[in-house]
């Protein structure tokens, strides 16, 4: 079931910037990556399903309401961690988590206990009463996932969440989000620029580019095997890949490494597997490792062709 929907969506700024270009796509259930470079389209898109940007053309539902007319039902139900600080630095994180609770419509008392159990949660309870001023970005970017959850959303949209974070801190982020998926049931959708920290937590990626649409589908699709062989040797892997050649195998070299087309040993898969074997063997070679090269979400943006919308 698809949770949010847009159709033919576009945004144009003042001074001819398109943000969004017709862009449509139904975004389902689960950890959702949207990726995109700086710039791509996703925080614009994030804005106008939540009602807090218009947008120049096409349409948009968020839980079958329609961001245009019903932003504030939209936000009951949806919660928003921003991109950018937004934190005000001289009250506690328990005063600005219940006061955000309580903005969401929760009553002062269920407030107080849920600000009390999400910040558990989220790993700021023993630092709950400190001003936030005084926190470190990490902590920082906890209470704006923390004010996100509090009153228990549908769907979660977080904006480049790991910003500004060492590898440590990106590293609890993202075991954060991915327990929140898991043990909560809540649709959460990650607008990020960093592929490889998408492909640690999400199970479906929306790919964008310059607005318009690259390609939607399950993460596993991104990343499947290809039809090449990725050979690793201990030495220069120029004189391997020109024997492979000789035998009529598409093979290049790259350092220490041989791209090798499966297909074009025509003898089927093992015949690869033989033919680098016995030119390894022949060269006196040592060869560290082979496997079947995977495509990378980088492939991705390096392709011109625009994919059509598909459901999630």
């Amino acid at each position: 079931m698809a949770l949010i929907r847009t159709r033919a969506l576009t945004k144009r700024y003042p001074g001819g910037v398109t943000a969004l270009d017709g862009l449509t796509v139904d975004i389902g259930e689960g950890v959702i990556g949207l990726v995109g470079a700086n710039g791509a389209g996703k925080s614009t898109l994030i804005k106008i399903l939540l009602g807090l940007l218009p947008s120049t053309d096409g349409q948009a539902t968020v839980l079958d309401f329609d961001p245009a007319t019903q932003g504030e039902r939209i936000r009951e139900l949806v919660g928003y961690m921003p991109e950018h600080d937004c934190l005000p630095p001289d009250i506690s994180a328990t005063e600005f988590v219940a006061h955000m609770a309580r903005v969401s419509g929760l009553p002062a008392g269920a407030a107080r206990e849920r600000t009390a159990d999400v910040l558990r949660h989220v790993g700021l309870y023993e630092e709950r009463y400190r001003q936030i001023g005084g926190y470190s970005t990490g902590m920082k970017q906890r209470v704006k996932l923390a004010q996100a959850l509090v009153h228990d959303p549908r769907v979660l949209f977080l904006d480049e969440p790991t910003n500004g974070l060492d590898p440590a801190g990106r590293d609890d982020m993202l075991g954060l989000i991915e327990r929140i998926g898991r043990d909560f049931g809540i649709t959460v959708v990650v607008a990020s620029h960093l592929l490889g920290e998408i492909e640690r937590i999400a199970g479906w990626l929306v790919a964008i580019d310059n607005g318009r649409l690259l390609r939607t589908a399950p993460l596993a699709s991104f990343t499947e095997r290809t039809g090449q062989l990725l050979v690793e040797t201990e030495e220069e892997a120029g004189p391997l890949a020109e024997r492979l050649t000789g035998r009529g195998i598409d093979a290049i070299a790259d350092g220490r490494t041989v791209v090798v087309d499966i297909a074009s040993a025509g003898d089927g898969e093992y015949a690869v597997y033989d033919a680098v074997r016995d030119e390894a063997v022949a060269l006196r070679l040592a060869v560290i490792r082979m496997e079947h090269r995977r495509h990378q979400l980088e492939d991705l943006f390096r392709d011109e062709v625009v994919a059509p919308g598909a459901t999630t």
